[in-house]
């Protein structure tokens, strides 16, 4: 049975939901969706950003051409903020800071690399990073084989797959992410969490928190990290 979309909330030319893991961000994927949530046409539903298909979380779609534009500026202009949960296999040295790298996205293989200097189709990414707790590999709740950590990450930049590279480069691959490393199986240890942009018509900032169901579908049985978030 698919499973039905969440709508935190419509406006007359946008609305925020979330994207259930397994759909594609695209018009053609949670587009649809969206069409028969809110009985819209298809061709007035404008994707602005995107999200991995393997990964759930909140987004923010445009219901006319000019809120797409407005919400396409405010995004190629860094004012779409997004900030995630990640379940990194493993925990960095510092419990908060900043990642930067240089990446270079493989079209061909999907996939993305850090690379040491600027070339053709490489691109500067950054990211500000705190770690919300840690299981240590002894713990009964942590089945990995290693510490488990629970990261809220806040994107400067947003290349493809870059959360998933930058935790992977640093010998934290995200839980059951096996293009990058990561191990088991089961969705990605990955959530779009909130999300923060200026309303299209009057600029006013909007923000949004998924719903706590949406994040127990997240954490599954990591509930330890839950009460972290509440």
């Amino acid at each position: 049975m698919a499973e039905k979309l969440y709508v935190i909330e419509r406006a007359k030319d946008w609305v925020v939901v979330v994207k259930p893991e397994g759909v594609s961000s695209e018009r053609e994927g949670l587009g649809r969706m969206i069409t028969e949530e809110l009985h819209w046409p298809l061709e007035q539903v404008y994707p602005v950003h995107r999200l991995d298909r393997e990964v759930r979380g909140v987004m923010v779609y445009a219901l006319s051409s000019k809120a797409a534009a407005e919400l396409s500026r405010a995004s190629a202009e860094r004012r779409l903020e997004k900030t995630y949960l990640a379940l990194a296999q493993g925990a960095p040295e510092e419990t908060e800071g900043r990642w930067e790298d240089l990446l270079y996205h493989d079209a061909r293989r999907n996939k993305t690399y850090v690379v040491e200097r600027m070339r053709k189709g490489v691109k500067p990414a950054a990211l500000q990073y705190r770690v919300l707790g840690t299981l240590p590999d002894d713990h009964p709740a942590n089945e990995t084989g290693g510490s488990l950590s629970l990261m809220e990450i806040r994107l400067e930049t947003g290349r493809t797959h870059q959360i998933r590279v930058q935790c992977a480069s640093r010998q934290m691959p995200l839980l059951h992410d096996r293009r990058y490393g990561g191990t088991g199986k089961g969705g990605i240890g990955l959530f779009a969490w909130k999300l923060t942009f200026p309303d299209p018509a009057t600029g006013e900032e909007r923000s949004y928190a998924a719903p706590l169901p949406e994040m127990e579908k997240f954490l599954q049985k990591y509930f330890i990290f839950f009460s972290l978030l509440i």
